[in-house]
């Protein structure tokens, strides 16, 4: 995330990120220099780091440590992830990553907003440093040159979407729960979750971005955020196979594959395609209040509460994103977004509704959906003042 009046910050500050090109399909790596002034890297002691970045076998690997936390995604953990991504990207002793989180319950539940909230409050420009080299890895992951193996297990969110979502070899056990609930908050699904939602099939995506649908194993394989399922309980044996073994990646993973269990999203497909293809928010919402059945109505109580304007910008976003050539064309209009709805209040006012003051009572601004225009979510997409977009590569 950018400061406000400094967006620029995404080619010149993008927190002093050096660029370094890598052969292996033209994609741009940036490396992080060491920064000053950032919080400390462990939520207790230096035992307890909250990333674990090391080689095993022919692997590179990277665990995300803050099981208390869920393994949120804090902004001093981005940087290192950059570093090493781009580090093995050119040696040839590591012919794969592996992403896992801590613990069982979930690989990781999204960033670390409350810090984001704080941030605005104390006038920090944290928020917009964290968007900005966020995609960065995102856009490294999405483009990686060697396999990347992301283990979502557990509870996958947000954040821990734009981790693992983009890479190559996407695994859930029974346990996962994957979801994108940016519209709860006052935000649209970013870390290139329009993406993503604009490549599933029918309109699962507009469904999954407005209602923050937590899809189970079976639900991500059918919407296309996972490729295999495997059994919770041969995670670590898997994991071996993969760094000590010559056995190829996918080879490796297919011999471990079970049966998912049932989708949802597939057996509710006719109702989702037919409700979510309406013109407007406003046109879904009142389809989905004449639909019969529990799955329209869970996913009319979901939207309700929702902020109207990060919906009516989100359902413009993801459709705009089916146009879009790549994964960091939208993290670029994700990021104008996300600094809107966050320079409006929006945002912080969600995280204050939900997880500050818990109240559940987020004032939105508009407070209605009737109340939002079309020229206030066109305003939303239009390039950041002073050159302030940030500019990807590939």
């Amino acid at each position: 995330m950018v400061p406000s009046g400094d967006e620029d910050l995404a080619a010149s500050q993008l927190l002093r990120l050096q660029r370094r090109l890598q052969s292996g399909r033209g994609v741009l790596y940036l490396r992080v220099e060491p920064r000053l002034k950032e919080p400390p890297l462990s939520d207790a002691t230096e035992a307890e780091p909250q990333l674990i970045i090391r080689r095993e076998g022919r692997a590179g690997r990277i665990t995300l440590n803050r099981p208390r936390a869920l393994n949120a995604l804090a902004y001093p953990m981005v940087a290192p992830m950059v570093t090493a991504l781009t580090d093995w990207a050119s040696d040839p002793a590591v012919e794969l990553v592996i992403l896992d989180g801590a613990g069982e319950r979930g690989l990781c539940a999204g960033g670390d907003v409350v810090s984001i909230y704080h941030s605005r409050k104390e006038g920090s420009d944290l928020a917009r440093r964290f968007w900005a080299e966020e995609y960065v890895l995102n856009a490294l992951i999405g483009n990686y040159p060697k396999p990347f193996v992301a283990f979502q297990d557990g509870i996958v969110m947000g954040g821990g979407i734009g981790l693992s979502g983009h890479a190559s070899h996407r695994i859930v056990t029974e346990r996962s729960m994957l979801a994108m609930p940016e519209t709860a908050i006052g935000l649209i699904p970013d870390v290139g979750g329009t993406w993503l939602l604009a490549q599933c099939p029918g309109q699962l995506g507009v469904f999954l971005g407005l209602t923050g649908h937590r899809m189970n194993a079976g639900d991500a394989l059918y919407a296309g955020f996972s490729d295999t399922c495997i059994a919770a309980s041969g995670i670590a044996e898997l994991i071996g196979a993969l760094a000590d073994t010559d056995e190829p990646v996918s080879v490796a993973i297919a011999q471990r594959a079970v049966a998912p269990p049932p989708s949802p999203l597939a057996d509710n497909r006719e109702m989702i395609d037919r409700v979510f293809a309406q013109a407007s928010v406003e046109a879904i919402r009142d389809a989905l209040a004449a639909e019969p059945g529990e799955m329209a109505a869970k996913a009319l109580r979901a939207i309700g509460p929702s902020s109207p304007l990060a919906m009516k910008t989100t359902l413009a976003a993801i459709r705009r994103a089916r146009a879009l050539p790549s994964l960091e064309r939208a993290l670029e209009v994700e990021y104008r977004l996300c600094m809107r709805l966050f320079d409006r209040g929006e945002f912080t006012e969600g995280i204050r509704a939900l997880l500050i003051d818990k109240d559940r009572k987020p004032a939105w601004n508009p407070p209605r959906l009737v109340v939002v225009t079309e020229e206030l979510v066109e305003s939303l997409f239009a390039p950041l003042p002073d050159g302030g977009d940030i500019h990807l590569g590939g």
